[in-house]
């Protein structure tokens, strides 16, 4: 994901950086087994119940009038997804923040970290495909914290949380496209992210006493936003790259870990001020299941 970055007085802030955060994943050397073809689909049977742990480091930096400005951003969060059987042709799932911490120092305004004790424990439903789209999780809008006095939603991380499936059988070697598109509003930026997706099927190992399937994925996108800050028009624009792999279990149908790792490259312009200020963002991220029902 992946586009996120929080530091409202460095303008882009929250919208960019919790944008950007979901994106891919990564592993290990597989032991491939040449020609045979697998289905990968999720599967959520009512009352499973996966829970995950999730970490993303990112780092910022912008130069505005010759000054440079560092941002660090680390973030946890522990989070349950728990099956409430099929909508439709999709999957209904239960989603509670059982933890959630985050970390957001500026180099010239210091310790700007958000207060998350409002989101732990905080629940909604989702739905989502069985090729992992993400249809539905407008109930985490209503899931807010503030960053330097600007309300942002949780939402933007669950939009990108699954891979996407290729929906058709597979070997090793075999590669399929996904496209990734992320609105996001954070008070008065808004941010729109798009992701091309190349995913490959490296091969199979064990994970965890699962047997999964190792895919690798790169990535490259576009950042287009726009809004107002202290009175002034703002335009955003940029690009992002990056590389990542996760592991599928192809029985049970589930995500068992995944890791990107992503840099994005952005300007933003303010018209009336005569100013254009380049960016330069990295994010690494990690998703990790840690218990299963």
């Amino acid at each position: 994901m992946t586009k996120n970055s929080i530091t409202r007085r460095s303008v882009l802030a929250a919208a960019v950086i919790l944008a950007l955060a979901a994106a891919v994943p990564a592993a290990s050397t597989p032991q491939a087994k040449p020609g045979a073809a697998v289905v990968l689909e999720y599967k959520m049977p009512a009352g499973r119940s996966l829970t995950y742990q999730n970490k993303s480091e990112q780092a910022q930096i912008m130069e505005v009038q010759g000054q440079a400005m560092d941002t660090q951003v680390a973030n946890t969060s522990t989070v349950t997804f728990k099956s409430k059987g099929p909508k439709d042709q999709n999957l209904l799932l239960g989603v509670t923040i059982d933890d959630i911490t985050a970390s957001v120092t500026n180099s010239m305004q210091g310790d700007m970290s958000p207060d998350m004790a409002a989101v732990k424990g905080k629940s909604f439903d989702m739905v989502l495909s069985p090729l992992g789209a993400e249809v539905d999780v407008t109930g985490a809008e209503a899931i807010t914290f503030s960053v330097a006095g600007e309300s942002q939603s949780v939402a933007s991380e669950f939009k990108t949380y699954f891979p996407d499936l290729p929906g058709k059988p597979v070997k090793v070697g075999d590669t399929w496209p996904s496209t990734t598109t992320v609105d996001e509003k954070n008070g008065p930026i808004s941010i729109q992210v798009t992701l091309q997706n190349v995913n490959t099927l490296e091969g199979f190992e064990t994970v965890d006493g699962m047997e999964c399937a190792k895919v690798s994925t790169t990535f490259t996108g576009t950042v287009a936003g726009s809004g107002n800050q202290m009175g002034m028009d703002l335009a955003i624009s940029g690009t992002t790259k990056g590389t990542g792999s996760w592991h599928f279990a192809v029985k049970d149908g589930i995500l068992v870990k995944s890791a990107s790792d992503s840099t994005s490259e952005l300007t933003i312009d303010v018209t009336a001020a005569g100013m254009s200020i380049p960016m330069t963002q990295t994010v690494k991220g990690e998703v990790k299941l840690t218990a299963k029902s």
